[in-house]
């Protein structure tokens, strides 16, 4: 608990700032559901014919999980791409049901009788539903927006992944650094929020429940008080944007790579800099830059050709770096120098086994029938992944390969849970974990160098980024980079901390 504290006074700013927007994500979406959902369910209840498909549509889009949810909205013209209006639509669809759900039951358990004395005494239908029936209706209707506010805090947590900020950041930060703290700092919030928002809405069903008008004052100053600290908070998450945007995949390296490209930037010009990482993987950060959601990353060229513009792999540095270059000009993107390190996939397996076997190359796993392997999910479905891994060498396991996040992968393996595993060559936690790297002797992974990708027109916009960028080439090696995914991982330090401790000793910077 000492610990969570201290990282919360550490990064009250940037906690400030990821709760407004959590706020803000919440809000919204509530808001825009409220509008529709209150008079879907308003005709539901007065032509029941149409309420079976009303709801029908409503609970097919519940039953969608939110990160496909989130992957089916990202190449929408309109509602989707990267950010905020992509997060908005997708907590819009999940809070429409709860809201209508309880605007019918609300409104069709409105005592018969009570309609009728409406009506006999001369009230118009029009009347009827603002004096009588929407009075009564009103705080079954309040608990439909408890239930929606409550779902939406939670999912909102999941749309860090693709840059909509909000505490997720922080829980998408500590699975990349296997950090309880960090996680904690975006869950335990998130879970405050959520209890004050119900707490919120549930004084505000008391407010609009004409059965006890005594608890008035009280509600009144609940709300009052719970609605100015969400907007003064949100007021925070509203600031103007920053000259740049900077984004990064979701694992410790890209999330140190972005803070590379952002402090270099910030060091050598005098413009803002925004940062966006932990996006979800390699299609869903190549998506932001050509949305606009981000304006550079480091991307790996081996990625590009293989899993981007889906071309044969290859080990040449040169040809993939010049093709890789062509491929993204015709997109408006500028592919900048390499940073100086190959970041190729490494097959990884314990320690203790290569030991034991005494094995030295990846043509010695097929012998290992028995073994089991995990991979993450886009070593699995890449051309340059699993499939042809296993095709080159001959590979083949008892058991499907267990389908896990990167993050974990690692520490999966140390602990006996699988045997073997494709992780990244500059990790920190290969040498943390006491695990080993096998030689790929049949030369199956391509080239994998690390270079920054940026949209061609903000480096004309801001030349000086681009020179700050540039200046980065050649000057990170592998064992930099894996002496400062070490210290994240294993040291727990923070990515800015690790970042700036690396450019103090750069010339230039």
């Amino acid at each position: 608990m000492n610990e969570l504290l201290t990282f919360i006074a550490s990064h009250r700013a940037e906690m400030a700032t990821r709760l407004g927007e959590h706020v803000v994500l919440v809000a919204a979406s509530t808001a825009i559901a409220a509008a529709m959902g209150i008079p879907l369910g308003l005709i539901a209840a007065r032509r029941p014919a149409l309420a079976r498909p009303i709801v029908a549509v409503a609970n097919l889009a519940q039953t969608i999980p939110s990160l496909a949810l989130f992957g089916f909205l990202i190449p929408l013209p309109y509602i989707g791409g990267i950010g905020t209006r992509t997060a908005l639509v997708a907590l819009t669809v999940y809070a429409v049901l709860p809201i209508l759900r309880a605007t019918i039951t609300g409104l069709q358990g409105v005592p018969p009788a009570v309609v009728e004395c409406a009506v006999a005494m001369g009230l118009t239908p029009r009347q009827v539903l603002r004096q009588v029936e929407w009075p009564l209706a009103l705080p079954s209707i309040v608990s439909g927006l408890r239930v929606a506010v409550v779902i939406g805090v939670g999912t909102a947590t999941i749309a860090s992944a693709i840059g909509a900020g909000g505490l997720g950041d922080y829980i998408f930060r500590g699975l990349a650094m296997i950090d309880a703290t960090v996680i904690l700092a975006g869950a335990l919030p998130a879970a405050l929020l959520a209890l004050a928002a119900d707490a919120a809405l549930a004084a505000a069903g008391q407010l609009a429940d004409p059965r006890r008008r005594s608890r008035r004052p009280v509600a009144v100053l609940a709300v009052v008080a719970i609605l100015a600290v969400m907007t003064a908070v949100s007021g925070r998450a509203s600031a103007g944007r920053a000259d740049l945007v900077v984004g990064s995949k979701n694992f410790t390296e890209q999330v140190v790579l972005g803070e590379l490209l952002a402090q270099a930037i910030e060091r050598r010009t005098g413009l803002t800099v925004e940062r966006r990482l932990n996006l979800g993987g390699t299609a869903i950060a190549h998506e932001a830059l050509l949305s606009g959601g981000i304006d550079v990353y480091v991307e790996y060229t081996g990625t590009s050709l293989t899993a981007i513009f889906k071309q044969p792999p290859s080990a040449d540095s040169e040809q993939v770096f010049a093709t890789v270059r062509d491929r993204y000009a015709a997109h408006g993107l500028t592919l900048l120098p390499r940073l100086g390190f190959n970041n190729t996939f490494a097959i990884l397996v314990r320690g203790d086994d290569v030991r034991r076997l005494g094995m030295k190359s990846i043509s010695e796993v097929a012998t290992q029938a028995t073994w089991k392997a995990g991979f993450g999910y886009e070593f699995l479905e890449r051309p340059d992944g699993f499939k042809g891994l296993s095709a080159a060498y001959g590979l083949s396991f008892a058991q499907a390969p267990r389908v896990m996040d990167l993050n974990l992968i690692y520490r999966a393996l140390a602990a006996g849970e699988i045997d073997v595993t494709a992780g990244d060559a500059t990790s920190g936690l290969i040498g943390a974990l006491g695990l080993a790297v096998l030689d790929d002797d049949r030369h199956y992974f391509p080239v994998y160098d690390a270079a920054p990708v940026a949209r061609a027109s903000v480096m004309l916009q801001y030349p000086a980024a681009a020179f700050a960028i540039r200046s980065l080439a050649g000057r990170v090696s592998a064992a930099d980079m894996q002496q400062m995914n070490f210290a994240v991982d294993s040291e727990k330090q923070e990515p800015a901390t690790v970042v700036r401790a690396f450019l103090d000793k750069i010339d230039g910077f």
